[in-house]
């Protein structure tokens, strides 16, 4: 399986970069989720699933502590006032350290009516699972929908969908040894509207739940860190 696409998506719901080349160190892709916006009256972690505005500014890597982000508007926000007006009430974009606060949407078809359930995710990362340092999908498990539906970090082709394939296998990516522990189970971010052209869909995750049981891709740990580049393999190695 080849790499078609590579993303790095440094805060948690913001639109990502896509890149040529990438390190991935013992915690995932180097700058990979290393931010979120938290909400500081509830203090949960703010995703696409309760704000989908956040899809709508971007976020770029620019070194071990920085990162640059960019409003709907095109302005960069300074500081977290910038970003507590944006979004109307106070937060705080925070590093890893202590575990994240999510929330999701248990029924994404009625969401005003429906619960929303939380947990706890890493201390190393904004990933939402504890087992996912770097997520994959294949081309024949997304077709037709817009990769960015799905946040991944490594797309490769695939005739097939047989991320679930892999799990329980170590791989090699590029420079990169994975380990291969688990599917990713997909959530309404997925139907949710983001820029270029991707409309709100509810029928993604439909899909996903009537054809896969709602999982797509595979999340992966890290044994050996290394550079992974678009074109490199990704073969199955134990």
């Amino acid at each position: 399986m080849r790499v078609v696409e590579l993303w790095r998506y440094p805060v948690k719901s913001l639109q990502g970069e896509r890149l040529e080349s990438a390190f991935v160190g013992t915690a995932g892709i180097i700058g990979d989720r290393q931010w979120a916006i938290v909400d500081l009256a509830t203090g949960l972690t703010l995703t696409a699933r309760r704000e989908p505005a956040l899809l709508f500014a971007a976020a770029r890597w620019a070194g071990p502590d920085e990162v640059v982000i960019e409003l709907p508007d095109g302005s960069v926000a300074a500081d977290d006032a910038a970003l507590s007006a944006w979004l109307g009430r106070p937060v705080e974009l925070r590093r890893p350290g202590e575990s994240a606060t999510y929330e999701t949407v248990v029924d994404f078809e009625d969401e005003a009516a429906s619960e929303w359930v939380q947990w706890q995710g890493p201390t190393w990362s904004f990933h939402d699972s504890t087992r996912t340092q770097v997520s994959i999908v294949t081309t024949g498990s997304i077709g037709a929908w817009d990769p960015r539906r799905f946040r991944a970090n490594v797309v490769v082709a695939a005739d097939v969908g047989d991320e679930q394939g892999l799990v329980g296998s170590e791989v090699r990516l590029g420079e990169a040894v994975l380990d291969v522990v688990k599917t990713i189970g997909r959530c309404v971010v997925t139907t949710r509207p983001q820029p270029g052209g991707i409309e709100r869909d509810l029928g993604v995750l439909r899909t996903v739940n009537a054809d896969r049981d709602g999982q797509l891709g595979a999340g992966a740990l890290v044994q050996r860190p290394g550079r992974v580049a678009i074109d490199d393999e990704l073969t199955i190695t134990g």
